[in-house]
């Protein structure tokens, strides 16, 4: 795929950073609350799509047992499980080169924006982006669909014709679409490649390299 982006946003957990340990801990600390014990590797899932709706899917939770699991889950994360991650290698190397190219750079993501600029900062990557936008911690703002259009609307109207939407779950891909924005799809996440390739984004990409080299 041959394409002129000028605007990138990137999904942040799978897509920037791997962030299985931190979130998967953070869960299995939420559930023990309800007395359900489950390994980490069990938890993946949860990685990408909103949490209280993944309380709801996976574990039939309630809406208000679901919204409590997510205070649980911060308890964890927001001083231990936030810090439980580490950037793909390749990522600032290509933030880098995107910038030195004159692309705007944003994060669109469902994590809440004050945990996703600590993420960025802790890792020194922060500066790079133009706008770091997320969820709420109220709960508002959680499809990917709404975040997409708060960066829309913070940037002041960005041409879909010139922007791209990277990230590694279907959530991503279906939140461009609803904007009409191109979508790349990063296999290296959290998405298996069948939910991937039944989302239908304009490109696959296999690891940072390859991403770099499409955009």
């Amino acid at each position: 795929m041959s394409k002129k982006y000028a605007n990138i946003l990137f999904d942040l957990d799978g897509t920037l950073t791997d962030s299985a340990d931190g979130v998967t801990r953070s869960v299995q600390y939420a559930l023990k609350m309800y007395n359900i014990n489950t390994t980490t590797d069990e938890l993946k899932p949860f990685i990408g799509p909103p949490l209280h709706y993944s309380f709801q899917e996976i574990y039939s939770f309630s809406e208000a047992e679901a919204y409590r699991a997510v205070e649980f889950y911060r308890d964890y994360y927001r001083d231990r499980g936030i810090y439980e991650n580490r950037l793909y290698p390749g990522i600032a190397e290509m933030l880098i080169k995107l910038q030195q190219k004159g692309m705007q750079l944003f994060v669109a993501t469902s994590k809440p924006t004050v945990f996703a600029r600590r993420v960025l900062e802790h890792f020194g990557i922060d500066r790079y982006f133009k706008l770091i936008t997320g969820s709420n911690l109220d709960g508002s703002r959680v499809q990917k669909a709404e975040v997409i259009e708060a960066v829309i609307n913070e940037a002041g109207g960005l041409e879909p014709e010139t922007t791209v939407m990277v990230g590694d779950r279907e959530h991503d891909i279906f939140g461009a679409r609803a904007h009409n924005l191109y979508s790349i799809a990063v296999s290296y996440g959290y998405g298996p490649l069948e939910e991937l390739l039944a989302a239908k984004p304009s490109a696959i990409v296999h690891s940072v390299r390859e991403l770099a080299e499409t955009l």
